[in-house]
């Protein structure tokens, strides 16, 4: 782009630059250095701290501020370590009111199966085989809510690819890993919240399963 203009530094300082000292000389605003490695960060930061305060003939506060992209680097993974454990804890929350709702499901039918478990029992199905019957169907009910959002998830990231919005174009990808990951923790939520109602069901006895109304 053809949007830079070179000029003497001397004539940015009095044509463009408006602070002057009490002395009228330029006030400088800002003062960009650049280091070896990051190693010699904190080593350049105070002597570049000690120049100035010589320079400003400072014996109490300063009335500069020195930062370096360490220090912004380290605040901005403070913040994104922070904005994880909050997108973890929400997420957290969510997995387990969806679990909760998941077992609530799966109790109520086997309430409403309870004849039906007796029956199975009464020809010959084991414990094992209920509790199998059961925990497969929470399994496929949690399997099925994850499969419904990553789809979702996939056309949402589709539709936001290369669209503006608010000024701001987003560019959206889909990661296999997370999307395999999603999968496996829906499948682990409706095994962990399905075992209770299965092993209920598995520890009817056929006797009043087959009594029951």
């Amino acid at each position: 782009l053809d949007n830079r203009v070179l000029v003497p530094l001397t004539t940015v300082y009095y044509r463009l630059s408006s602070q002057r000292t009490t002395q009228g000389d330029i006030n400088v605003q800002a003062i960009n250095v650049q280091v070896e490695s990051v190693d010699v960060m904190d080593d350049a930061t105070q002597r570049i701290a000690t120049v100035l305060r010589l320079r400003h003939r400072i014996t109490d506060v300063d009335d500069f501020n020195i930062t370096s992209q360490q220090e912004t680097i380290e605040t901005l993974e403070e913040t994104q370590e922070t904005f994880v454990i909050l997108v973890g804890a929400i997420s957290g929350i969510s997995l387990l009111v969806g679990g909760i709702g998941i077992m609530n499901i799966m109790l109520v039918s086997v309430t409403e199966r309870t004849r039906e478990i007796g029956i199975r029992k009464a020809m010959g199905a084991k414990w094992a085989d209920i509790l199998f019957q059961f925990v497969s169907e929470a399994i496929l009910l949690s399997l099925g809510g994850g499969v419904a959002g990553v789809v979702l998830g996939v056309a949402f990231s589709k539709l936001l690819d290369g669209r503006s919005l608010i000024g701001q174009t987003f560019n959206t990808a889909v990661s296999g890993d997370i999307t395999v990951l999603a999968l496996v923790v829906a499948a682990a939520v409706g095994l962990f919240f399905g075992i209770y109602p299965a092993a209920r069901a598995a520890n009817l006895h056929p006797i009043e399963a087959l009594r029951y109304e």
